[in-house]
């Protein structure tokens, strides 16, 4: 599937359908995906300003015309069980856009002060209109004055514990009522919208489903679905019930996005992401590439990650979206010169948005100016309350300045925003592990490894936490899974499992890991004083604890006795009794067998006298 006139029909009415019901970020998300489209597909002329070929980062390396979905994966058909895909029905359009043209003044005038905030007087403009466009609009309106009078509620009680997890929205259910037996797409996406915040997960998910099945271009239905989902085991399963084929764009953006949320993408949607990106779809869309940045730095590839943020602002040079992300990556990287230029720039831009805070934030922490950075994220959560990063990085600079207390509390408001993100749960269990709770701290890096099942850090937190509590047989359970996801030149877990089963008395098992430590530092070409010890431990467990290979021992001693490894005494030391004990093998061995010649002579005597 390619983009073709249909689908950009569908994205210039999803601008105008989406913008004219307050929907302002699922229209501004179709416009920019439109203007990304090839100029030749889009009015049928060869080329135009942002085309692929004359883009501003033409230069960089060519990619296919097209890669087939068939070399990605299956093309599955949806489920059979899945909602068809279908189009409203003609006679309800007709109906629809008569209804529309008596009320459109009425419209135009809620609309307006929509957009201004006002939602009680558009709710006032709306109550005698009929369309299906009115009533979303004035349900809409009602539910934003329901969720603004939660929020000012909320607010009351904040820092005591009368104050919810998250605000709660009284008078959702008589909305609900409202758009109960819904049928128009816009509606149905307002009822899963309404279920999902009293909390009914499974029915918001079914009302999504089928406002996708009649209308697939409204992002924000995409977007509502991807917060129902728990996990990317739920995705992959839900996936075979959308109406849409894997091979559609829409599935695909829904794919990649999610699990950039659940920072869990794999070489898959880096793959679904550079197909994309080719001629054949949007080979210029600054958020598909965001994207594919986004997934590119939760897999820690932050050298390309970096690279395609560049491309992103020289295509797009004031786009805010995102820009959090790419200080996190500079912050990462130490790049100190270049974040500090992109914190003055977008500064300029627009300092009231979160993700420029958020920015600035990350600026001030990597001068070490933890204070400067709080009061940046702290900025960006009055901004945005939902916004997790920022609770989450002001967590970090509460730990740098030694404020367990105030760091637990930031990372507690994250993993009320969205307790599918194992950062908060990973704080959480630092925080508690820095105050030396390591019970409380086991049970939030059990959480965070729930949700990021492969990441080194986490299971070696478990493992620190079952040692401090005197279970180590759990931490060596913790160490081994940590090793599946650990790199291959990584030496320290080994080194760590061989010290937990030496605590145990268990040598030959300690002897194995430390075997593997020599086997990855003899493959890297170290020399031997970077793997001492580990060689050290073998030549003991051979010639004191049972190993028995003595001339194993005697290879690995000489070699460290050559060496310059602060271990060179205790080495020689250890040559000379294992020398020792090779020669009194060695004397018995020939003892043995001048015995065993002496029975056999005695023997053929025997048998010569008999004969």
């Amino acid at each position: 599937m390619q983009v073709d006139g249909s689908i950009i029909t569908a994205l210039r009415e999803a601008v105008k359908d989406c913008g004219d019901r307050g929907l302002q970020f699922a229209s501004k998300w179709a416009a920019e995906l439109l203007v990304s489209i090839p100029h030749r597909k889009l009015f049928g002329v060869p080329s135009g300003p942002f085309d692929a070929t004359t883009a501003p980062f033409a230069s960089t390396p060519a990619r296919p015309k097209t890669i087939p979905i068939s070399d990605m994966e299956p093309n599955l058909p949806p489920h059979r069980h899945a909602p068809k895909s279908q189009r409203i029905p003609e006679h309800v359009r007709l109906r629809e856009l008569e209804f529309e043209m008596r009320e459109g003044d009425f419209l135009a005038t809620a609309q307006k002060c929509f957009e201004h905030r006002e939602f009680k007087r558009a709710v006032y403009w709306l109550h005698e209109c009929r369309s299906a466009k009115a009533l979303f609009l004035s349900i809409y309106s009602q539910y934003m004055v329901a969720e603004k009078q939660a929020l000012k509620e909320w607010n009351k009680y904040s820092n005591s514990r009368r104050q919810t997890a998250t605000p709660l929205a009284k008078d959702l259910l008589p909305l609900l009522e409202m758009v109960k037996d819904a049928t128009e797409p816009f509606l149905m996406f307002m009822k899963a919208l309404l279920l999902y915040r009293l909390g009914r997960r499974e029915e918001a998910i079914e009302a999504d489903i089928r406002s996708i099945a009649l209308y697939p271009w409204n992002w924000s239905t995409w977007l509502l679905l991807g917060n129902c989902v728990e996990d990317s085991e739920e995705l992959s399963a839900l996936l075979q019930y959308l109406p849409l084929p894997r091979s559609h764009p829409l599935v695909q953006f829904f794919q990649i996005h999610t699990l950039n949320a659940f920072r869990s993408p794999t070489d898959h949607e880096l793959q679904l992401c550079e197909r994309l990106l080719t001629e054949d779809f949007f080979p210029v869309s600054p958020w598909v590439m965001s994207m594919r940045a986004c997934a590119l730095y939760h897999q820690h590839d932050f050298g390309e990650a970096e690279k395609q943020f560049q491309r992103i602002l020289t295509l797009d040079p004031h786009r805010i979206d995102n820009i959090d992300i790419y200080s996190d990556i500079l912050y990462v990287t130490d790049n100190r010169i270049k974040l500090s230029k992109l914190a003055h720039e977008f500064l300029e831009i627009d300092k009231d948005r979160p993700e420029v805070c958020c920015l600035v934030g990350n600026h001030y922490s990597l001068r070490s100016e933890h204070e400067k950075a709080i009061k940046y994220f702290k900025r960006a959560v009055q901004l945005d309350r939902t916004y997790l990063s920022a609770w989450t990085l002001m967590g970090h600079e509460y730990i740098e300045l030694k404020n367990s207390n105030a760091a637990i509390e930031a990372y507690r408001r994250a993993a009320d925003v969205n307790q599918k993100d194992y950062r908060a749960w990973y704080g959480l269990a630092q925080a508690y592990e820095l105050l030396s709770m390591h019970q409380y701290a086991l049970y939030y890096f059990q959480k965070a490894t729930t949700l990021r099942p492969y990441d080194v850090r986490l299971w070696q937190g478990q493992a620190a936490c079952y040692e401090e509590l005197g279970r180590p047989r759990e931490a060596i359970e913790c160490l081994k899974r940590a090793l599946i996801a650990t790199g291959p030149h990584d030496t320290s877990i080994h080194l760590k499992l061989a010290q937990f089963h030496n605590d145990l008395e268990e040598y030959s098992e300690a002897a194995k890991y430390h075997a593997s430590v020599i086997s990855i530092c003899s493959s890297d070409n170290m020399n031997i004083a970077d793997y001492a010890k580990s060689a050290l431990y073998i030549a003991q467990y051979h010639h004191l604890h049972g190993g028995g290979n003595l001339s194993l021992a005697q290879k690995y001693l000489e070699q460290l006795s050559a060496s310059n490894s602060e271990d060179v005494n205790t080495a020689q030391e250890l040559l000379k009794q294992v020398m020792a004990a090779i020669q009194v093998k060695e004397s018995q061995g020939k003892a043995k067998g001048t015995a065993s010649a002496t029975t056999a002579g005695t023997e053929v005597e025997d048998v010569s006298m008999e004969s």
